[in-house]
């Protein structure tokens, strides 16, 4: 793939998902790393935990998402030692968004979802551009299969138009059925998107703490 002498960036691909629920955050990424029509590895994880039921699934350039994410870590490690406790995920949220606008003028080449649990125990996820601008919401997509996914998600989770009379509320899966649902919408996206695939890696967030699983998706 030829590029330009003073192009320093290369997408390599992937897509990441986050739903938030009463009490978890379900947070999903899969596996393929690629550059173009090239699969570098079937077995390559995308999320990394920053703090203590927190964590972050990023796509884009790799080189980048590596160099932000040891220096998200660095600074949190420095705010355990000053504080005598563990970042929560909505100061996680504003660090990443300052460090992402720090860099506002040759950026990191990365698109992040961060998910956990806020002080009060609630599911939070954070979506974000490249240069720091982010918002809570319930749930969130980024990467090259993203398009293929949010609108089944605005389907599936989003709230009527408020015009509806009566008004109704947003839905909030369960979290099985969460999960169940970041299934599907990979199944799905990984037939229209050949930068997704393989596997998917499951992250799942609740009061009892973190837990993993890996779904396998198809590998052509």
């Amino acid at each position: 793939m030829s590029r330009r002498g003073d192009w320093v960036y290369e997408n390599n691909g992937g897509t990441c998902v986050a739903i938030a629920g009463a009490d978890y955050c379900v947070v999903a990424a899969d596996t393929r790393l690629s550059v173009g029509y090239n699969i570098l590895t079937r077995d390559h994880s995308k999320i990394c935990e920053l703090a203590e039921k927190c964590v972050i699934a990023s796509s884009g350039f790799q080189g980048d998402i590596k160099a932000l994410q040891k220096n998200l870590s660095a600074k949190e490690l420095l705010y355990q030692h000053q504080h005598n406790k563990r970042m929560s995920c909505p100061a996680m949220a504003q660090l990443l968004s300052n460090t992402l606008y720090y860099k506002r003028f040759f950026p990191y080449y990365a698109f992040n979802v961060l998910g956990g649990l806020d002080s009060e125990g609630k599911g939070c996820v954070y979506s974000y551009d490249a240069v720091g601008s982010y918002e809570r919401t319930g749930y969130s997509a980024q990467g090259t299969g993203s398009t293929l996914i949010m609108p089944v998600l605005d389907n599936q989770l989003k709230s009527p138009s408020p015009l509806l009379v009566p008004a109704r509320d947003a839905v909030t899966p369960s979290e099985s059925e969460a999960v169940d649902l970041v299934k599907d919408v990979f199944a799905s996206a990984t037939e229209r998107d050949i930068y997704t695939g393989d596997k998917v890696e499951i992250v799942v967030i609740n009061k009892a703490g973190t837990r993993r699983e890996y779904i396998e998706l198809r590998k052509d």
